[in-house]
């Protein structure tokens, strides 16, 4: 397989048969060795992280595919820690894993508080959720860009940004529902889409380690996180 780059928690390779393989890693954002999610830089490795990964993201893209929604997923080996999808093109520039990250957030927190916390408490719910979108550049802080800043760039259109928008929304929505089933509260989770046969669809991964959950008080780790989802 020819090794397409490599990203911060996969490496990506080229099949023969015209898909991507994606080979997660153990690698999580974070800082000073502690997992955030809103982070723009690796900042620990977790033992096992790339395979739980993997297994939320199997089965968070079999129940969206149940619900009709169209994304990249093909299929995937737990064992080896692999995921086959189909081929799309990032919006934005995707040179070594760069091009556009998408932010769904219920509850005001990390990041967001740090540029807004003048103006809203941590916690505080953002009824129907928040979309902003930003560039995946680490030298940069990956910058935030509006829908509107996106089709002044080029990057995509407005009816590519609304259609992202609603979709975005409406896998929160899904993904926050299956949380609250076993009494678990999605603060806010993270995507990336790409354009694939002439449409928008969701691409990479829906991972434990790329959404900040809660029970009660306490955020959970991502690798139990994963084990709550699985062994209801």
């Amino acid at each position: 397989m020819k090794k397409l780059y490599t990203g911060k928690t996969k490496d990506v390779y080229q099949l023969e048969n015209g898909n991507v393989l994606l080979k997660f890693k153990d690698d999580c954002t974070g800082k000073d060795g502690v997992f955030d999610p809103g982070e723009n830089s690796v900042g620990l490795t977790i033992e096992g992280i790339g395979r739980a990964n993997l297994e939320t993201s199997v089965y968070y893209f079999e129940m969206l595919k149940k619900a009709g929604i169209k994304t990249h997923y093909v299929s995937a080996n737990v064992e080896e820690a692999t995921m086959e999808v189909l081929p799309a093109e990032c919006f934005g520039k995707a040179q070594g894993g760069g091009g556009l990250e998408v932010i769904c957030r219920l509850v005001a927190t990390g990041s967001f508080i740090r540029r807004y916390g003048e103006y809203i408490k941590n916690g505080t719910r953002l009824e129907g959720g928040y979309v902003e979108c930003t560039f995946k550049n680490d030298e940069k802080g990956d910058p935030l860009v509006t829908g509107e800043g996106l089709a002044a760039l080029g990057v995509m259109t407005p009816a590519q940004f609304e259609s992202l928008k609603a979709q975005t929304l409406m896998i929160t929505k899904i993904v926050a529902d299956d949380l609250k089933s076993i009494g678990l509260d999605l603060w806010d989770i993270k995507f990336e889409f790409g354009y694939n046969n002439g449409e928008v669809v969701l691409i990479d991964e829906i991972a434990s380690g790329n959404m900040r959950v809660y029970r009660g008080s306490e955020i959970v780790a991502p690798t139990e996180l994963t084990k709550l989802i699985l062994n209801r």
